[in-house]
């Protein structure tokens, strides 16, 4: 790291270079938003088939590859810091544990999904946005309410569904790097491009930061690859790549310190896939995937067990087939199969008090089939119902079902939207091996919300509210004897509201807001007392954003988040009150040319002292520079 500033100088004047006699490269990104406002996005997350925004039966929130590009994100769990619904929390700074809790519920009831791959890894069955970062991310979609119908286990809460970019007209690339506060240096690169039925997307990138603590350093190395192949209009044939490899460095809270103790995770993942349009009324969708999820956490100084070893792998086969019989009928039909492998090596564990295990494991598959019937009998009228059945080796099956729908006033240019479901999500590996009772019953949840789409002034305006509710049952908690648990009842309900208006060409605003009431209903988990709220759950959070493009040249972007209303577990007692907080970050990218542009950006601009998690500090101000050339 002594050298890495003269690198850094190096790579940027190596960029620059072949951008400044550059002729053919052509910056491919729009310009006239208010072009790009008025178009109505196509979502697929909402039915697992295209529909447009607007005729969307579930509350449904999409980012694009411009909006993480123009604020400078560069993790997806703070793309998802403005999305309604979803409270981010992050155990501290960069590459610290992050999970991401949808309408109150808690993080493994949330389905992530990569091109419509399952992702959540990992003893706890949770993703980790930790080390998620945008490299070749095409848009985000967030869809709100149980979606287990589609999506199976973990879908409970909603769907956190990312797609990659795919390769269209003439090959190019980006290269870019950057510095700043807490000797902070990245590097990424990105590529793609259709060469005849061969097209491609490529992102790699690179993080060094040493944040702000001692034993706080961060280094990341990611790539992510989409390859297809189409002999023609009808069939692709693909597969997805991706790889990760994380060392961190875990000060734990500033009231006990760690100074050595470091966590290292490596995941891989790859997935075939098959998109064939047989005809115009039948298409099939083909997946095959395996990934593979390694934790290393050496030493581990929580004074117990010493160094650990995790390990995690899942093969999964995913099959869609939709049937247009009628201009007003789709059916949806498929199955999916996963095997899941994780376990927690303990080779340090003291044998004083007599022979313990050094590896314990968890073996689950999983066979299920589902089917959605998409009936459109008048105009501006969708109505959906859908069954799914679900059955693993350990514990049985699981019946879940889905009623929605939506309608469209075209005089008034309104959007209602309705569903009623049920979700579930299974014992994780870990509340299997920790625990002491084999016969857990998966999580299970019933949920409806109401709400409504308006669009204003041409489109120029586009307001959305929605109120949920969730009764969560069978979660699993712990009782007085420290035994894990199907003894836990939670109730949360809520509005989340949506703004994105364009007032004149180049000025984009967006805002959300959500209030959450989320309280525990049990009296008999310990680890809070019946009533109690929900901890880490924020009552009220309020996301703002404007952007501007100054002479075609300049883009200024500024956003602001606050978070009130928040407690922290107490185990055995009262939660307590923990404080608000609030951020505020600011973006400018100067085009010097159609190949080269000049970054920067500050993060927390107004020096707030804050921790989304008690005792957990997040960095204060933080300013960062760089540059990117595209051929």
């Amino acid at each position: 790291m002594r050298n890495r500033p003269v690198w850094f100088l190096i790579l940027n004047l190596t960029l620059a270079a072949p951008a400044i006699h550059g002729q053919d490269a052509v910056r491919s990104t729009p310009t006239d938003e208010e072009e790009t406002a008025q178009s109505e996005p196509v979502v697929v997350s909402a039915t697992r088939f295209d529909i447009p925004l607007e005729q969307s039966p579930a509350s449904v929130s999409v980012i694009s590859s411009e909006e993480l590009e123009h604020k400078q994100i560069e993790r997806v769990s703070d793309a998802l810091r403005e999305v309604p619904g979803l409270s981010v929390v992050q155990t501290g700074t960069a590459g610290q544990l992050t999970s991401v809790f949808t309408r109150g519920l808690r993080s493994e009831h949330t389905q992530v999904l990569l091109d419509g791959i399952p992702i959540n890894q990992g003893l706890q069955g949770a993703f980790n946005f930790a080390d998620f970062t945008t490299d070749d991310i095409g848009r985000i979609e967030v869809v709100r309410g149980p979606q287990s119908t589609l999506y199976g286990p973990r879908a409970l809460a909603g769907v956190i569904q990312i797609f990659t970019k795919q390769g269209e007209g003439p090959p190019g690339i980006t290269l870019s790097a950057e510095g700043g506060s807490y000797n902070t240096f990245r590097e990424w690169a990105e590529s793609d491009g259709k060469i005849d039925n061969f097209d491609y997307s490529i992102g790699a990138s690179r993080l060094d930061t040493d944040n702000a603590r001692p034993n706080n350093n961060y280094r990341n190395t990611a790539a992510i690859a989409d390859i297809g192949w189409s002999p023609n209009e009808q069939l692709r044939i693909g597969s997805l790549f991706t790889y990760s490899v994380s060392d961190t460095g875990n000060p734990n809270t500033i009231f006990d310190p760690r100074p050595i103790d470091h966590f290292l995770t490596e995941r891989w993942l790859i997935g075939p896939h098959i998109d064939w349009k047989a005809t115009d009324w039948w298409e099939h969708k083909f997946i095959f995937a395996y990934d593979h999820e390694r934790q290393i956490n050496d030493p581990n100084e929580d004074g117990f067990v010493g160094p650990t070893r995790a390990l995690f792998e899942r093969t999964q086969i995913d099959y869609q087939n939709d049937l247009r019989p009628a201009s007003w009928l789709t059916v949806t039909s498929g199955f999916f199969f996963s095997r899941v492998n994780a376990g927690q090596e303990r080779p340090f564990v003291l044998q004083i008090f007599g022979p313990q295990p050094t590896f314990v494991s968890d073996h689950t598959e999983e066979i299920a089939g589902f089917l959605q019937t998409t009936l459109m009998p008048i105009e501006n009228l969708i109505f959906v119902a859908g069954g799914r059945f679900d059955h693993f080796n350990q514990f049985g099956g699981v019946w879940t079902y889905r009623f929605a729908g939506s309608y469209k006033i075209d005089k008034t240019n309104t959007a209602l939207h309705s569903s009623v479901a049920t979700g579930f999500s299974p014992p994780s590996s870990q509340d299997k091996i920790f625990g002491t009772n084999f016969a857990l019953k998966p999580e299970r949840d019933f949920a409806w919300d109401i709400g409504v789409r308006q669009e204003l002034w041409q489109n120029r305006v586009s307001l959305g509210l929605t109120y949920f509710h969730n009764d969560l049952s069978n979660a699993i908690g712990s009782n007085s004897l420290f035994q894990t648990l199907n003894l836990g009842a939670a109730e949360t309900q809520g509005l989340e509201a949506e703004l994105r208006a364009q007032p004149i060409t180049n000025l984009l605003f967006t805002a959300s807001y959500t209030y959450l009431d989320a309280e525990k209903t049990s009296s008999k988990d310990i680890s809070q007392l019946q009533g109690a709220r929900l901890p880490r759950r924020p009552r009220n959070e309020v996301y703002l954003s404007a952007s501007y493009l100054w002479w075609k040249k300049l883009r200024t972007t500024i956003e602001a988040k606050f978070v009130n209303a928040r407690e922290e577990i107490n185990f055995g007692g009262p939660n307590f009150d923990i404080e608000d907080y609030s951020f505020v970050n600011v973006a400018a990218e100067y085009e010097i040319n159609p190949h080269m542009s000049i970054f920067g950006r500050i993060d927390n601009l107004t020096g707030e002292h804050y921790a989304e998690v008690f005792g957990f500090p997040n960095l204060g101000t933080a300013a960062y520079a760089g540059m990117k050339v595209r051929f």
